[in-house]
């Protein structure tokens, strides 16, 4: 847009709003529950069915990344992933689009843009050091005790485009968990004059409950990692580092069940 228009670049996060904070509340109960909040819901039915069932957390397996035909398939298989996978950045073009609209340029504004590629990518792979290690001994931690479930990041058929579906489904996981999930929802919470404090809290405890269905071992790492981006985001204004973070650490997760699972016993 031109510099002459008013509106054109109105990108402070905390710049006061143009909508109603009734509007906004409206919008955001919306975007969450066509996204991450419906995934909360489903987690807490899913632990709750875990729970009550033989074993509980401790026998449970939480498969993920499956294959969605047969062996014998692999076309079928690949066209259903790619279109899982468009589909699902949808809930994403909406956010976007709800904060264009009184926000102008979403990507600039959320900091999801090429103007610091250097610091979003040694900020992102710093982030994700700090974040994968500890997060891994937490989950071996968890599962020692019976406090989650066995998770099986990859499960799909011995097919030539398994690593780059897996590549694609962690971009996919980080694209909506960190623009919906933080730029977005931090964004439309601090136009609603909440506190900071309010405002880790809530995106800590919505990304620990989304994956509450991995056991309590991924709940408590995921609430860490909500406050973690959360502050990280309200201090540089960039998901851009945190996108970067959350893709290394599922494209290791992915890559690194597939390529070393059928070779250990202990995963």
């Amino acid at each position: 847009m031109s510099s002459a228009e008013p509106d054109a670049e109105p990108n402070r996060t905390g710049a006061p709003p143009l909508l109603p904070s009734r509007v906004i509340g409206r919008e955001v109960v919306i975007v969450l529950l066509l996204s991450l909040g419906a995934s909360a819901v489903w987690s807490i039915v899913d632990i709750v069915g875990t729970l009550t069932e033989p074993g509980g957390l401790a026998d449970s397996v939480q498969s993920m990344n499956s294959a969605r035909a047969e062996a014998e398939r692999p076309w079928y298989d690949l066209a259903q992933q790619l279109v899982s996978l468009t589909l699902a950045m949808a809930p994403v073009a909406l956010a976007l689009h709800f904060l264009s609209l009184d926000r102008g340029n979403p990507f600039r504004l959320i900091g999801l843009d090429a103007r610091r590629p250097a610091f979003d990518l040694l900020g992102g792979a710093a982030l994700a050091a700090c974040i994968g290690i500890p997060g891994l001994a937490l989950y071996f931690t968890a599962r020692a005790l019976g406090l989650n479930a066995t998770i099986a990041a990859a499960n799909l058929n011995d097919v030539w485009w398994a690593v780059p579906i897996l590549i694609l489904a962690a971009l996919k996981n980080a694209i909506i968990e960190e623009v919906v999930g933080v730029g977005y929802l931090v964004t439309r919470l601090q136009q609603l004059a909440w506190r900071p404090v309010a405002i880790v809290a809530a995106h800590s405890l919505l990304r620990g409950t989304y994956h509450l269905y991995q056991g309590f071992g991924g709940f408590i790492g995921n609430m860490v990692m909500g406050a973690v981006f959360a502050l990280c985001f309200m201090k540089w204004k960039r998901t851009g580092p945190l996108v970067v973070a959350h893709t290394l650490l599922d494209i290791a997760a992915f890559v690194g069940y597939l390529l070393v699972a059928p070779h250990v016993s202990w995963l």
